[in-house]
This record gives structure tokens, C-alpha cells and sequence, in this order.
């Protein structure tokens, strides 16, 4: 399994998208504030997301 880096884009839970803030031993916390739809998700700005439960979409590269 491939862990996502800080500044990485994930994709997870049927399709939300954010950038990896901090990396943690089992997750990773998530901005997702990326999202054009941010505001109609009605959701807070981070979440934390763990390693088995995302896809890498862009590495900070």
C-alpha cells in the first residue's frame, strides 16, 4: 500500500477530494476545501482519513 505524502490530492469516500495536511501512523488529515462544492457539502474544512480507505490522484511533486 502506496501512503500519501503532504501535499498530496486523494480521492476517497465516493468521490470527495482534498490535499493531505499531515500524515499520521494509520491516516492522514485531509483539506478538503479543494472542492468546488466545498460549501454545499455542509462539512467541516479537514477530516481525517485512513490509509487503507484512499486513492492517490496527484503527488506533491
Amino acid at each position: 500500500m502506496k501512503i500519501a505524502e503532504v501535499g498530496s490530492i486523494i480521492e476517497f469516500k465516493d468521490g470527495l477530494k482534498g490535499v493531505v495536511e499531515k500524515v499520521n501512523e494509520n491516516s492522514v488529515i485531509v483539506d478538503i476545501t479543494i472542492m468546488d462544492n466545498f460549501h454545499d457539502l455542509e462539512m467541516e474544512e479537514k477530516t481525517v482519513v485512513n490509509h487503507k480507505r484512499y486513492k492517490i490522484l496527484a503527488n506533491n511533486e
